[in-house]
């Protein structure tokens, strides 16, 4: 076996958990992760363990494929019931808020550091997308109220699109290449992110109605399938000269609210799968990074990401959100929580593989400035939210129903497990009023499964198998959830089981 492999693979298995590990530290100190891989990627490069990595081309093509996975999995884990009333302000901050914050702080930096306008903008178009990893990874711990997360998500799942585009511009035209007049660039961006949008959404119904209709050989393979038609959403518009990073997303929003077989499973892999992207493209990151360079972009740094932060980004933020009806201290709240993480240094790479002049001092800039402004946004934002009165009460857990296809009876086996302070502890099976063609088959309780009969009751921890007619799982599933919200009157208290909205 070549030595070479081994080797490589035995460092890979060991970097992963090592980060694995990290992780549980950085929660306990509440340290955001991405400091943790990079400081790792740190320590193994040149000034660490002497590990010498200057492939910028390969960082580049790895770190667009760690992108794809990690926009996949915010896709499918975001819910359309909370999107839907947040995507006007999230496409909003994605195109007017990016353009804004351009703009603003590329003047600023020609202003205090006195850069050339082409540098000025390259820097500040890097620097402007807020990156999904940190967004999904920080939000989700904090109890904030849907619409507020959704927008910050869905910005976060869009913006990289043009910002992409934006840099590719701007590298072009330091670098002497004719990109075109400024409103053919505008229509060109416009038309990318249009198509991106139609691939992506056409891939994930064409995706959903597959995975419903093949009873595919193993459980395991429908992770694997839903994962792939993201990727092959971004090759597909790709390939077609549109927005794959937009297909990816939306392709995944699609999936992820859909009726598929084993959907659980599915999101969890994905999940594991990004947390493996975030760590080798971190890791990578603090590798390919000359620590003895940063210093001299300590000043630079500050005074890019403080002109973002205090000035771009708030005003970014009024102006995108003027028509939504927001409260002022939901806005503040969601201008202190543009975090930047990966998709910037990410971005940085694009110009030195460009070979734009100043391209180095760009990506030292950027990089130190994340790490600075990662450190101070993710360690306040629950201080910030708990001082803004944007902190939602917390909720008890929704039910939740897995499902597997039985192909040959058109049924479909369902699996929920009775999550605490759900209304369905306690009560009868009868009355949960499932449909003619659906049935509790098996309860597992403490570890012991036996077959239920009418008089059995649910209670708090048991887990329950149901067989339903496939034509009937929609209405067995909202009653399910009808009952865990609203008790086994729930009919009488208006309860459809529909998924929740919180302002």
């Amino acid at each position: 076996m070549n030595t070479t492999v081994t080797v490589a693979l035995a460092a890979g298995a060991l970097v992963v958990l090592v980060a694995a590990v990290a992780l549980r530290l950085a929660d306990r100190l509440g340290l955001p992760s991405l400091l943790i891989y990079l400081a790792l990627g740190v320590a193994l490069g040149e000034s660490g363990l002497g590990v010498e990595f200057e492939d910028v081309a390969l960082t580049q093509t790895l770190g667009v494929a760690a992108l794809v996975v990690i926009l996949a999995e915010g896709g499918l884990t975001t819910r359309w019931n909370d999107v839907r009333r947040a995507i006007g302000p999230g496409v909003t901050l994605a195109t007017v808020g990016v353009a804004v914050s351009v703009v603003v702080t590329a003047a600023i930096g020609v202003w205090l550091l006195d850069l050339p306008w082409g540098l000025a903008l390259l820097l500040a178009a890097v620097v402007s997308s807020t990156d999904a990893a940190a967004v999904f990874a920080s939000l989700r711990r904090l109890p904030l109220p849907r619409r507020v997360t959704a927008s910050l998500e869905a910005e976060s799942g869009l913006n990289d699109a043009p910002v992409i585009l934006l840099v590719a511009v701007l590298s072009e035209a330091l670098t002497g290449e004719r990109a075109g007049p400024w409103w053919l660039v505008g229509v060109l961006v416009g038309a990318e992110l249009l198509g991106g949008a139609v691939i992506g959404v056409l891939v994930g119904f064409a995706g959903a109605l597959l995975l419903r209709r093949v009873a595919l050989p193993l459980a395991g393979f429908y992770p694997l399938a839903t994962l792939a038609l993201c990727v092959l959403a971004f090759s597909t518009a790709s390939l077609l000269h549109t927005s794959g990073f937009v297909a990816v997303y939306l392709c995944g929003v699609v999936l992820g609210n859909a009726a598929l077989p084993h959907r659980s499973a599915s999101i969890g892999f994905a999940e594991g799968m990004a947390s493996l992207a975030q760590i080798g493209l971190f890791v990578l990151l603090g590798l390919l990074v000359s620590p003895e360079r940063l210093p001299g972009a300590v000043l630079p740094a500050l005074v890019v990401g403080g002109a973002l932060l205090l000035v771009a980004r708030p005003l970014s933020v009024v102006l995108s959100l003027l028509w939504f009806r927001f409260p002022p201290a939901q806005q503040a709240f969601i201008s202190w929580a543009g975090l930047r993480g990966a998709v910037p240094i990410v971005l940085a790479t694009f110009p030195i593989a460009a070979a734009v002049p100043g391209a180095t001092r760009v990506f030292d800039t950027v990089f130190v400035l994340v790490v600075v402004f990662t450190l101070v946004q993710g360690w306040s934002l629950p201080w910030v939210a708990r001082r803004l009165g944007v902190a939602a009460p917390l909720t008890a857990r929704e039910v939740q129903v897995e499902a597997a296809p039985l192909d040959e009876l058109d049924a479909d086996l369902l699996q929920l497990t009775v999550p605490p302070g759900s209304r369905l502890h306690g009560v009868y099976l009868p009355e949960l009023r499932l449909p003619e063609d659906a049935a509790v088959v098996l309860i597992v309780r403490d570890g012991q499964s036996f077959v239920p009969g009418p008089t059995t009751r649910l209670m708090r921890g048991d887990q329950a198998l149901l067989v339903s007619a496939r034509r009937s799982r929609p209405e067995a599933e909202r009653r399910l959830r009808a009952v865990s919200r609203a008790g086994r009157l729930a009919t009488w208290r208006g309860e459809s089981g529909a998924a929740t909205e919180t302002d």
